[in-house]
C-alpha cells in the first residue's frame, strides 16, 4: 500500500475515538480558559475557610486595612468578612464609575443582620424593591413640602441655633463636652420636620431618646457586632448585640407614643410634619380598601427611626469635628472669624450668605472631608450580574464603596492627610467644587437629606463661630488635641472638652 492509499483509507473505531477525546481535551481547556477570563472574579487575600480574612481585618477601625489591602490588590478586590464575601471598590474614579455611572447595577442596599434585626426591611436606609422606592419618594416630597433647602426649615434651623447659642452661653466658657448640645440641637431639626415640633433640651425622654440612637451608632461599628454579622448565630450571647436590641425597641416604644399622640390630634387639613403627611396616606389607602399598601404602622415607625439615625448622628459629629478643628488649628479660626465679621457683623446669618463666605464654606467642606464620618458607607450589593473594570461580579453580591478612600484620594486633593481649606478655594479665595468630594455618598443611594444637612452644617457653624471662641480646655495645648476618631459606625471624635467662649462685640 502506497501512503497516498494509507491517506485515503478509512478510518479506524480506534483512530474516531482518539480524535473525539482529542478534540474533546482542546474544547475542554480553551473553552475554560475563556470562561475564566470571561468570569475573572476580582483578586484578594487568600481566605481561611469560614474566618475568611477575619484575621487580616483591624475589626475596630476595618476602612484603615481595606485602605491598605487596595494598595496591593487594586482598586476592585475581592475580601471574606467570615463566610461573607465582599467586593470592595477603592478611590474616586473606581467608586464612581460603580455608583454613579453604574447605579442601577449597584444600587441595591445589602442589609447585614444587626440592621435587618433593627429594620425588617422596612423604612428607607434598609430596604429594597418597591417598599424603598415609595419610602424613598414620599420621605423626599415630603421634607420638600416642608421646606428642605428652603425657607421653612431655614426658620427651622436658625431658631434652634439661639436656642443652642444660649445654652453655650450659660457655660460661661467652662470646659464642656460637645457631643450632648451639637446631638440635641440637630435632633431637634429632625423632630420639627417629622414631628411639627421641638423638644426643650431638658426633657428627660428627648435626652434618653438621642443619648440611645448615639449609643446604637456606636455599637453598630464595635468589633463584637461585626463579628456578629458574621456568625448571626452568636447572638443571644453577645452583650453588645442584646443592648442594641433593648436601646432600639425602647426608642420604638417612644416614637409609637409620640405617632400616636400625632393620631389622636390629626387635623386632615393642615398637616403639621411628615408623620400627619404619612398618616394621611395611610388612612386613605384604608379606605380605598387597599390592602397592598405600602403606608402601615412599620414602615412609618423605621422611616422615622432611619431619619433620627441618620440625620441627628452624621451632622452633629460633623458639627463636631468643625469645631474640634477650630480649637487645634487657632490660625485657620482666625480667618473664619474675620471673614464672618466682615460679611455679617453681628447680624444673623442666613443661607444666601454661604456664597459670599467663601472661606468659611470650604472650612465645613474640609472639614467633611477629613473627618471622613462615613468611611465605609452603607453597602451595596448588585442588582444583576455585572462585569465591571474586567471583573466578574455576581448579582447579590456585597459590594462596599471605600468613601474614605475617595475623601483622601491623593490624586484628587493636594495634600489629603492634612486639614487644608484650600482643597476648596482657588487662587483668588473663591470657592470650588471638588467632583471627589462626597461624604453624602452618590448614586441612587446618596442621602437623601444632603441639602437639609449642608443647611444645618453652615447655619450652626456660621453662627457658632460668629458668637464664640472655641479653645481647648486650660492646660491643654491645641498639639494635645487628639484627632484620632472614636470607633463606632460612624467616626466621632474621640472624647474631649472644648471652651466656647463668648466674643464679646458680639452679644
Amino acid at each position: 500500500m502506497t501512503s497516498v492509499e494509507a491517506l485515503f483509507m478509512p478510518p479506524t473505531a480506534t483512530g474516531i475515538l482518539f480524535a473525539i477525546v482529542f478534540l474533546l481535551i482542546v474544547y475542554l481547556l480553551f473553552s475554560d480558559a475563556s470562561s475564566q477570563e470571561e468570569n475573572k472574579e476580582p483578586p484578594g487575600p487568600k481566605p481561611l475557610p469560614l474566618l475568611g480574612n477575619m484575621l487580616q481585618v483591624n475589626l475596630k477601625r476595618p476602612y484603615l486595612t481595606l485602605c491598605e489591602m487596595s494598595k496591593k490588590y487594586g482598586s476592585v478586590f475581592t475580601v471574606y468578612f467570615g463566610p461573607k464575601k465582599v467586593v470592595v471598590l477603592a478611590g474616586y474614579q473606581t467608586v464612581k464609575q460603580a455608583l454613579v455611572n453604574n447605579s442601577e447595577e449597584f444600587g441595591n442596599r445589602d442589609i447585614s443582620p444587626i440592621f435587618f434585626d433593627l429594620s425588617k426591611g422596612h423604612g428607607i436606609l434598609f430596604s429594597n424593591g418597591e417598599s424603598w422606592k415609595e419610602m424613598r419618594r414620599f420621605s423626599l416630597t415630603t421634607l420638600r413640602d416642608f421646606g428642605m433647602g428652603k425657607r421653612g426649615s431655614e426658620e427651622k434651623i436658625i431658631e434652634e441655633t439661639h436656642y443652642l447659642r444660649e445654652m453655650l452661653k450659660d457655660l460661661q466658657g467652662k470646659p464642656f463636652d460637645t457631643s450632648q448640645p451639637l446631638n440635641y440641637a440637630t435632633s431637634n431639626i429632625i423632630s420639627a420636620i417629622v414631628y411639627g415640633s421641638r423638644f426643650q433640651y431638658s426633657d428627660h425622654q428627648f435626652k434618653e431618646m438621642v443619648k440611645r440612637a448615639n449609643d446604637n451608632i456606636k455599637l453598630g461599628g464595635s468589633p463584637s457586632i461585626q463579628i456578629y454579622n458574621m456568625f448571626p448565630w452568636l447572638g443571644g450571647w453577645l452583650k453588645d448585640w442584646k443592648l442594641m436590641m433593648l436601646n432600639f425597641d425602647q426608642n420604638l416604644k417612644q416614637i409609637k407614643d409620640l405617632v400616636m399622640n400625632l393620631e389622636e390630634t390629626l387635623n386632615l387639613e393642615e398637616t403639621r410634619g411628615l408623620v400627619d403627611s404619612f398618616l394621611i396616606r395611610k388612612k386613605n389607602s384604608e379606605k380605598s380598601g387597599d390592602k397592598d399598601t405600602l403606608f402601615h404602622e412599620e414602615n412609618l415607625i423605621i422611616t422615622v427611626s432611619n431619619l433620627f439615625a441618620a440625620g441627628t448622628d452624621t451632622t452633629s459629629t460633623t458639627l463636631r469635628w468643625c469645631l474640634l478643628f477650630m480649637a487645634k488649628y487657632p490660625q485657620i479660626q482666625d480667618h473664619v472669624q474675620e471673614e464672618i465679621d466682615g460679611v455679617l457683623g453681628g447680624r444673623q446669618p442666613v443661607v444666601e450668605d454661604r456664597k459670599n463666605l467663601p472661606y468659611t464654606d470650604a472650612v465645613i467642606h474640609e472639614t467633611q472631608r477629613l473627618a471622613n464620618v462615613v468611611p465605609m458607607s452603607i453597602p451595596h450589593t448588585t442588582t444583576c450580574d455585572v462585569t465591571f473594570q474586567g471583573f466578574f461580579i455576581k448579582k447579590g453580591t456585597c459590594v462596599l464603596p471605600l468613601l474614605t478612600s475617595v475623601l483622601k484620594d491623593d490624586t484628587q486633593w493636594e495634600s489629603p492627610q492634612n486639614f487644608n481649606p484650600a482643597h476648596f478655594l482657588d487662587e483668588q479665595g473663591r470657592f470650588v467644587k471638588n467632583d471627589a468630594f462626597m461624604p453624602f455618598s452618590a448614586g441612587r443611594r446618596v442621602c437623601l437629606g444632603e441639602s437639609l444637612a449642608r443647611m444645618i452644617l453652615f447655619l450652626f457653624f456660621t453662627s457658632l463661630l460668629q458668637h464664640f471662641r472655641f479653645t481647648p480646655p486650660p492646660g491643654v495645648s491645641e498639639d494635645q488635641l487628639d484627632l484620632t476618631p472614636a470607633v463606632g459606625f460612624t467616626l466621632n471624635p474621640s472624647p474631649h472638652k472644648l471652651c466656647a467662649v463668648s466674643r464679646a462685640s458680639h452679644e
